[in-house]
């Protein structure tokens, strides 16, 4: 079973906060979690990752090299740190060394990434790299170079495994999965995720299967808006039965690379309001049994959240899981269905049908 186990570790926010550097952060480093959709720029901003819990295991080379990395639906390039780098960021993570690897193959192609904060640059290799057990061969991937921000020697993984479409990779690396469809590696071209909540285990991403044991409740496909990210149309987002945003529709992307729910600002402000949060989104732990559902309605049907879902705990305060983001589109507003969203439903990416399938979870 092509099955990668995803564990969860400290985020960044936490690592952070127990050094006392969280605050000096925020200031040199501005939250602007749009960056990463803005159409024809593959961007891939770190801070995005600053909640982010959920990492899986890869190798790359002969004999294989061991790197952590977020399996990101959001963006579609692989890269690791390599040797070359000498930013603290890489120094204090896993690097790949080519010299190590009898089956790399260099290129004279270079790897740039724009970031909210700064850029990743880079080269790019062939190498082959393991994924639960699947073994690509001659995979494009980036070696970077450069890393941005020492703050990045925090975060708890080493790199990025993208899993969206090859129309938004940088560079025009043909992503992972790609590969592993197009050299037959996977039974069905489609792969799917399960992200467990609180602290049980269990999350992972499965290649080229749905595990029946999540699918109970059945499987609501949706069909794509467009093959550049997991993006849906979405009719409308009600509360107790009325309409609060995207009344008019809007699109919606499913990304597993955020970890939040990211709202227009307009439809923020008014769920903020709503649920009675203050305009950081600070809320009162005691209120949270008596918060209403966030109904998402998707293609004919509701995908409720639950206030468990999306209220955050930490250190005794409670917070809405939701960011405030505008990202201009010619579809209209977007949303960005984040971790909060995706702990509520085993959620299939199928490429074979250009859809997404959700299936509830109990």
């Amino acid at each position: 079973v092509n099955r990668v186990p995803l564990r969860k570790m400290k985020s960044l926010r936490q690592r952070l906060q127990e050094h006392g550097l969280l605050e000096s952060y925020l200031e040199q480093h501005p939250y602007n979690l749009a960056a990463k959709y803005f159409p024809g720029i593959a961007v891939e901003p770190l801070e995005n990752y600053m909640d982010d819990e959920y990492f899986g295991t890869i190798s790359i080379g002969t004999p294989p090299q061991e790197f952590t990395v977020v399996f990101d639906t959001g963006s579609s390039n692989l890269w690791v740190p390599s040797v070359f780098c000498s930013s603290p960021a890489c120094r204090n993570h896993n690097r790949f060394n080519p010299a190590e690897s009898s089956t790399f193959l260099s290129t004279n192609d270079t790897l740039f990434i724009a970031y909210g904060t700064g850029s990743m640059t880079g080269v790019l290799g062939y190498d082959t790299i393991n994924v639960a057990g699947i073994k690509v061969r001659n995979q494009i991937f980036g070696l970077a170079e450069t890393e941005p921000g020492d703050f990045f020697y925090y975060t708890p993984f080493d790199g990025i495994l993208g899993l969206a479409f090859p129309s938004i990779a940088s560079s025009g690396a043909t992503p992972v999965f790609d590969n592993m469809m197009m050299e037959n590696l996977v039974d069905t071209h489609l792969f799917s995720v399960y992200l467990s909540r609180d602290s049980q285990g269990g999350s992972f991403v499965l290649f080229g299967a749905i595990d029946p044991y999540y699918t109970t409740k059945g499987i609501s496909w949706i069909p794509l808006s467009a093959e550049t990210y997991w993006q849906i149309t979405m009719e409308s987002v009600s509360v107790n039965g009325a309409p609060v945003a995207c009344s008019s529709g809007c699109q919606a992307i499913v990304d597993t690379g955020t970890t939040l729910l990211a709202v227009p600002i307009r439809a923020f402000r008014t769920l903020m309001r709503r649920l009675g949060a203050s305009s950081s989104g600070e809320i009162s732990c005691e209120s949270i049994s008596n918060l209403p559902d966030l109904i998402f309605h998707i293609y004919g049907k509701k995908f409720p959240v639950p206030p468990r879902a999306y209220v955050l705990r930490s250190n005794g305060y409670c917070t809405l899981g939701l960011q405030g983001m505008d990202v201009p589109t010619e579809e209209g507003e977007l949303w960005i269905l984040g971790d909060v969203f995706i702990r509520e439903y085993y959620v299939i990416f199928d490429r074979a049908n250009n859809k997404v399938g959700l299936s509830q979870l109990p």
